[in-house]
């Protein structure tokens, strides 16, 4: 009686498609949310540094944790990288279609996690200093007289004690949104770590 194996073949030769799709995926999707986080944030803080050019570098903090991303996004790339085994001198297949799930899923989970932290902090940064600059100033803008404008508003002019009030509020939605990213990054160097290995 003949053995059916179609359909169970372990390692083929098609199997680092999707190591290498992973890999590349996790750097794209990952570049692609420290781009869009960058991107959103610093328009805010360019915005912001028109009316409160004072707040302008302590309010980068957005833009460097959305640098980040990027980071975790090359990591995992290049464990994913290093873990895609060549074909032997024999040119039997060593990279199994098992390795080739799981690196695919831990690249789309971190890339994706990454992602959605990207524009989770872009939109929170880029509100968040805007209000920033606004409470800050007191609702003044920079082409206001001293006499003129809506300062009493928001409390009065050069509020800068009752902005760090929203200040911090920023930095809590910014460290929950990065631990969004840092939940990817665990989660996609733990389903690296398992294996199989031919032969």
């Amino acid at each position: 009686m003949t053995e059916v194996v179609a359909g169970y073949e372990l390692c083929p030769s098609y199997a680092t498609v999707f190591g290498y799709l992973g890999a590349s995926g996790c750097m794209i999707l990952s570049s692609w949310g420290s781009a869009w986080g960058t991107w959103r944030a610093g328009c805010g803080v360019c915005h912001m540094g028109i009316d409160h050019p004072k707040g302008i570098i302590k309010n980068i903090v957005p833009i460097v944790m959305a640098g980040v991303l990027g980071i975790y996004g090359l990591i995992v790339s290049v464990i994913i990288t290093q873990a895609i085994s060549p074909p032997g001198a024999d040119g039997s297949n060593t990279y199994s279609t098992y390795n080739g799930y799981v690196h695919l899923a831990a690249g789309l989970c971190c890339g994706l996690s990454c992602l959605a932290a990207g524009g989770t902090i872009g939109v929170i940064g880029d509100a968040g200093v805007r209000g920033f600059g606004l409470k800050a100033e007191g609702g003044r803008k920079w082409f206001w007289s001293d006499d003129a404008g809506e300062s009493d508003d928001f409390g009065g002019s050069n509020n800068v004690e009752a902005s760090n009030k929203l200040y911090v509020g920023m930095l809590i939605m910014l460290i929950f949104s990065e631990a969004l990213a840092l939940y990817g990054l665990i989660v996609a160097l733990i389903l690296s770590q398992h294996n199989y290995i031919c032969g």
